[in-house]
Formats: C-alpha cells, sequence, structure tokens
C-alpha cells in the first residue's frame, strides 16, 4: 500500500453511507484506488447468547473438535496406496468421532476449571462510532467537489448523508 498523506474527505455514521460516498465516487469515474473507508472511535462489543451450562459446554466442545477430527483422519487416509477415497471416508468418520469425543472432554474439562466464573456464552465483535472516507492529499480536493453532488438523503432513515467535514478538512498523519 501507499505511504502519501490521505485527508478525511468526508465522515458518516454507518458502513452503508460510507460506503454509498464511495460508490458514488466510483460513478463519476474517481480514482477509488486512492480512497480508503476507516472505522473510527472503535468499541468492543460482547454479545450474550444464552446461559452455558455444563451440557452447553460439552456441546460446544464437541462441536469445535469434530472437524479438526475429520479433516485430520481424511488426511490420513488419503495416504492409503490401495483405496484412498474409502479410507479417506472412513478415517475422516473416525477422526469426527474421535473428536467430537475428545473435544466434548476438554469443553467439560475448561469449563468446570473456570468454577461458574463465566458461565454465559457470548460473540464479541469490535464497533465503530463513525466511518471516516479518507483519500490522498493529491484527489482529496475533487472527491470533496464530488461527494458535494451526492444527494443529502438516506433512504428510510431520515437522516442526514454524512457529516461533511469539506470546509475544514482533518489533516493529519498518513492513514494505511
Amino acid at each position: 500500500m501507499n505511504e502519501q498523506a490521505r485527508r478525511t474527505i468526508a465522515s458518516y455514521p454507518t458502513y452503508q453511507e460510507a460506503e454509498r460516498g464511495v460508490d458514488h465516487l466510483s460513478d463519476r469515474g474517481f480514482p477509488v484506488e486512492r480512497v480508503a473507508i476507516v472505522g473510527q472511535d472503535v468499541r468492543l462489543v460482547e454479545q450474550v447468547t444464552g446461559r452455558m451450562g455444563l451440557g452447553g459446554a460439552a456441546l460446544h466442545g464437541a462441536a469445535s473438535g469434530a472437524l479438526p477430527g475429520a479433516l485430520i483422519g481424511w488426511i490420513f487416509g488419503l495416504l492409503n496406496w490401495l483405496d484412498p477415497v474409502v479410507s479417506g471416508l472412513l478415517l475422516a468418520l473416525y477422526g469426527l468421532v474421535f473428536g467430537a469425543l475428545v473435544g466434548a472432554l476438554l469443553g467439560l474439562l475448561v469449563h468446570a476449571a473456570q468454577r461458574g466464573r463465566r458461565d454465559f456464552a457470548s460473540v464479541s465483535f469490535m464497533q465503530p462510532g463513525r466511518y471516516d472516507v479518507v483519500a490522498d492529499d493529491a484527489v482529496a480536493d475533487e472527491a470533496v467537489r464530488l461527494l458535494a453532488e451526492l444527494p443529502s438523503g438516506t433512504s428510510g432513515t431520515g437522516t442526514s448523508s454524512g457529516a461533511w467535514k469539506a470546509s475544514r478538512p482533518r489533516s493529519g498523519p498518513a492513514v494505511t
């Protein structure tokens, strides 16, 4: 990636709006390879999906161990010179069962070792607070001009399309 200085040309509250702005630039023939969408003010969100008991821990561990076990068994089965398809499928099945059993046991052990400190299941993801569209300094003014042509309404939200930074572009260190 190039190390040219970049400048924020627009800031949007959602990724879809930032994507819409870059798509508008692309439709106008702008060199979009000189543009990036940068998530700012990132926070970690951990969404709790439910309670985790011994059964859930065993099931989660079995699911985690089954696929690697099946893949390892299948690879070993392919090394058989006489009938690699049959032995590959058979060893994949054995590996799936063995991996599920080992995974279930490990899931139970890990859950028991935590002694109730974390008896819930969750999914973690990163969530930016806003999305800045940045462009190389050499083409930033043209990008701001083209984005000013973009209609300001968004479909169905009733909010402004973007909080423009055109009058006071934010300059700073190069964003890579």
